[in-house]
């Protein structure tokens, strides 16, 4: 296994080239070109990227510094979440208060999703719409609510002394309860996409199945010897596979299953993905991940996935006659413009300061005092 401390200092490969390609698919799908199946499967990416690293990031720290500040992981999370999103959400409702009729904004909707309740609030009588373009928000919710709780378990699990595999079975053991009410939301209560695809208690296991691959055989942390070793099997055969199972999930066009067993399956084929991105992320497949360019657009992912569905509605009600191409690539132009400004106006100085709540000292017996500085979301 690596050091805590040699892999704190270290970049995770290929993350940040996921990022950028899941962030493409969700902006394809909200332009209208491609299936919206597509951007939810870019959707699902983040969830199990954030499971991996944070799961990823909170081993680091308590095999760094000996325990987990949940207090300070709260905290960093708001810098990392918070002030871009409510930057995005105040242009957004400025926007809407400009540009669209009288009783499109919303206080009772626009507050609802601020504090991470809008999927509950619309499930439970809310009847006002989003404020056009944040509805994005609704996956920011899943994330926040997963934020509050994962910790807890985590050290939970800790103070079990379980070891790795069974802390692992149990994560997968949250996956299979959520596909189970699932199960039960669909077949016996007969709802719809509409209160299975945004809630957290039906997705959070797209991010536990990042969770669990974090905690035991993590490709980053976990990996011993040289990482050739079985890569024909993982290249020629559990990779492909993969692929084809994620293909299949993208492409049955059926309700049950896209409300039920698509996101396990989905959850499942993303383990193999992620090994192998990380692992052989110099294999030329996944070279185009790790190149300059798309490092960039991993970098502006976040701010990118916050405006891009104001730029692209804004820019249809601008300019409502022109053809679909050109109001994407107006969008995704505004889009790049707007992410560079609230990185480094924004995301930039909230990164000094997280960087500076996580270089707290180690409890004494640690198996290292340096500060981590794992550079990723």
């Amino acid at each position: 296994m690596m050091s805590a401390s040699r892999a704190a200092a270290k970049r995770i490969p290929s993350l940040d080239g996921i990022r950028a390609a899941s962030l493409m698919l969700v902006f394809a799908a909200h332009a209208g070109y491609a299936r919206q199946e597509i951007g939810a499967f870019g959707v699902n990416v983040f969830f199990f990227l954030s499971g991996f690293l944070i799961t990823t990031l909170l081993r680091l720290e308590y095999e760094t510094k000996g325990s987990v500040n949940i207090a300070y992981f709260w905290l960093r999370r708001a810098l990392r979440v918070l002030p871009p999103f409510y930057v995005v959400a105040l242009g957004a409702t400025a926007i809407g208060l400009i540009l669209y009729p009288p009783g499109t904004v919303y206080a009772s909707s626009l507050i609802a999703e601020l504090f991470f309740y809008f999927a509950y609030y619309s499930f439970y009588g809310g009847v006002h719409p989003v404020v056009p373009g944040i509805g994005v928000a609704w996956s920011l919710a899943v994330e926040e609510h997963f934020y509050l709780l994962f910790p807890l378990l985590f050290m939970a699990m800790q103070k079990w002394l379980l070891c790795r595999p069974h802390r692992a079975w149990i994560l997968w053991g949250l996956c299979a309860a959520s596909l189970a009410w699932r199960c039960v939301l669909v077949f016996h209560w007969h709802f719809d996409i509409n209160r299975i695809y945004p809630a957290t208690d039906t997705r959070i296991d797209s991010i536990l199945f990042g969770c669990a691959l974090a905690v035991w055989n993590n490709p980053y942390v976990d990996h011993v010897g040289d990482p050739s070793l079985g890569s024909g099997r993982w290249k020629y055969i559990f990779l492909p596979a993969a692929v084809a199972g994620l293909l299949g999930c993208v492409l049955y066009d059926n309700p049950v299953f896209q409300n039920t067993v698509s996101f396990s399956l989905q959850g499942l084929a993303l383990n193999v993905i992620f090994i192998a991105a990380v692992r052989f992320h110099d294999w030329l497949p996944f070279k185009v991940l790790n190149c300059r360019p798309v490092v960039f657009i991993g970098t502006l992912s976040y701010s990118l996935y916050l405006v891009h569905d104001v730029s692209l509605r804004a820019t249809i009600r601008l300019w409502p006659f022109v053809h679909q191409w050109q109001h994407a690539a107006i969008a995704l132009t505004a889009s790049f413009v707007a992410a560079l400004a609230i990185y480094l106006a924004i995301e930039k100085p909230c990164a000094l300061l997280r960087k500076k709540i996580s270089d707290q000292p180690a409890r004494p017996g640690a198996s290292s005092s340096r500060p981590l500085k794992l550079l990723v979301r």
